[in-house]
């Protein structure tokens, strides 16, 4: 039989064919309507054919990465890297937000990444306190934040990746702030098992900002898993009930956001390796402050 348009087209014909008797499909992106139509197609068969919701039964499946899958992810991670290096010679005060992301898009897209993971962000100054920041026609200027979140794609498997940099020399607390997220993001990666809680991993991270007085400034999750998609399992979060074991690829990206100042964010991609986290992303961060070109 031929498979093509809506499942309730073909779907009760094959499970006909196959005498299924259960049938799972994923609740969270099976329509209701879809799933209307579906039921009617089944009941119009006189079908003895049960629909099952289930959750994260494909996601959890992808998230160990066969050795295919992590060899395209690294070409990805790579490719990343090889961006920001470019992106640290050119960049420089003037310089606008949307040109800035237009040159990683441009260097991404001509160096053999499918499109991008998603769209890139540059975000300057009190704009680089929003974690989710869109690029504006803002001018970068010495002194500010430039925080800098990418990802390319290549055989459809993603990478994701962020640093944060100063053009010129950053003021006391810019510099505070980044020690601080450097810090706590180290100690993710020096203390992260496998076979440890997501939660846990989470508060690895979270306890440095917090010790140091900005509990309430990082209010989004250390990770998540990278693969196919730019966000998958496992969640690295407070509330997160995922365990972390060999295998997955994941984000290590704790974040300082001041709003109406500036914030800081330093994300490595690392995949668990013998128990531990290997760092996959190389570009530096161990110095935010260039000069200005």
């Amino acid at each position: 039989m031929q498979i093509r348009g809506e499942l309730d087209n073909w779907l009760p014909e094959l499970a006909s064919d196959l005498q299924w008797h259960e049938l799972g499909f994923e609740a969270d992106y099976l329509s209701f309507a879809a799933h209307h139509r579906l039921s009617e197609g089944i009941k119009a068969k006189q079908l003895n054919l049960e629909l099952i919701p289930t959750t994260n039964l494909v996601e959890h499946l992808r998230c160990i990465k066969e050795p295919g899958e992590l060899e395209l992810i690294i070409k990805a991670v790579e490719l990343i890297d090889a961006a920001f290096e470019q992106l640290r010679t050119i960049i420089h005060p003037g310089v606008t937000e949307r040109e800035a992301a237009w040159e990683i898009e441009s260097f991404l897209r001509q160096n053999g990444s499918e499109g991008v993971a998603f769209d890139p962000v540059v975000a300057s100054g009190p704009n680089s306190a929003l974690p989710h920041a869109k690029p504006t026609e803002r001018i970068l200027r010495s002194g500010e934040a430039v925080l800098i979140d990418m990802g390319a794609r290549i055989g459809g498997y993603c990478s994701d990746f962020s640093r944060t940099l100063c053009l010129g020399k950053a003021d006391k607390t810019l510099q505070k702030i980044y020690s601080v997220v450097l810090e706590a993001q180290l100690t993710a990666i020096e203390g992260i098992e496998s076979g440890m809680a997501a939660a846990q991993a989470d508060q690895l991270a979270r306890g440095v900002i917090q010790q140091a007085g900005y509990a309430t400034a990082f209010g989004h999750s250390l990770g998540h898993g990278v693969g196919i998609a730019v966000h998958e399992l496992p969640a690295l979060s407070p509330t997160s009930t995922d365990c972390l074991l060999d295998g997955m690829v994941f984000t290590i990206e704790p974040g300082i956001y001041l709003t109406g100042s500036g914030g800081v964010r330093i994300e490595d991609m690392v995949t668990l390796d013998k128990g531990k986290a290997k760092v996959l992303t190389r570009s530096k961060k161990d110095s935010f402050q260039l000069s200005e070109n």
